[in-house]
């Protein structure tokens, strides 16, 4: 069960930033001894892995703050955010490999379930995302930009953590995240009716 929630945290953390779950799962495994990466998942830990993640990471934080290129690097993402929940779900959940050398076995066994429950719960974080995105930059003239991509970082993070050294939080944080996009859309659905409303 713990497994389940630390995979759907990090995999929802993924469909904010694509880079920080995996690269917080690599540095904790590496640096540290409270994750063990199950075997299939040990090239996390690599130096290498590490250093090209913290390279990507840079770009998505630099790009994700600009009014326009937040835009351009969210169509992007829509392949890459996924990817990488598929891929933290996998590792987060202790699915053992990623690697596929008998596609037929791959497919019948239950090895891939992991990686796609991984990609929907990206993908559905990314799309909500990607949607408020437009609105947060239109009724701020763009300057809600960097407001909204850090406080997104900072969620991120916090979830990537959470979801590794207290999974059963996941479950509140991502009720937290449900109650504000609901909240958030009421909130823009108010405001609409407000202009239409003649003076």
């Amino acid at each position: 069960m713990f497994e389940i929630l630390t995979g759907s945290g990090l995999a929802a953390s993924a469909g904010l930033n694509a880079y920080i779950p995996l690269l917080t799962m690599g540095l904790l495994a590496r640096y540290t001894d409270v994750i063990t990466l199950p075997a299939g998942w040990q090239w996390l830990g690599d130096g290498w892995v590490i250093a090209i993640l913290v390279v990507l990471l840079a770009v998505e934080v630099v790009a994700d703050k600009v009014p326009v290129v937040d835009h351009v690097n969210d169509v992007v993402q829509t392949v890459v955010r996924p990817t990488a929940g598929g891929l933290a779900f996998g590792a987060g959940s202790s699915s053992e490999t990623v690697t596929v050398s008998d596609p037929g076995q791959f497919f019948s066994s239950s090895d891939w379930v992991p990686v796609v429950v991984g990609v929907l719960i990206a993908l559905g974080v990314h799309l909500l995302k990607s949607a408020a995105r437009p609105i947060v930059n239109a009724s701020t003239a763009g300057v809600g930009a960097p407001v909204a991509s850090t406080a997104e970082d900072a969620t991120s993070v916090v979830m990537s953590l959470v979801a590794i050294l207290l999974p059963v939080l996941v479950l509140v944080l991502l009720v937290g995240l449900v109650v504000f996009v609901f909240w958030f859309l009421r909130r823009r659905a108010d405001r609409r009716r407000r202009r239409r409303v003649p003076l």
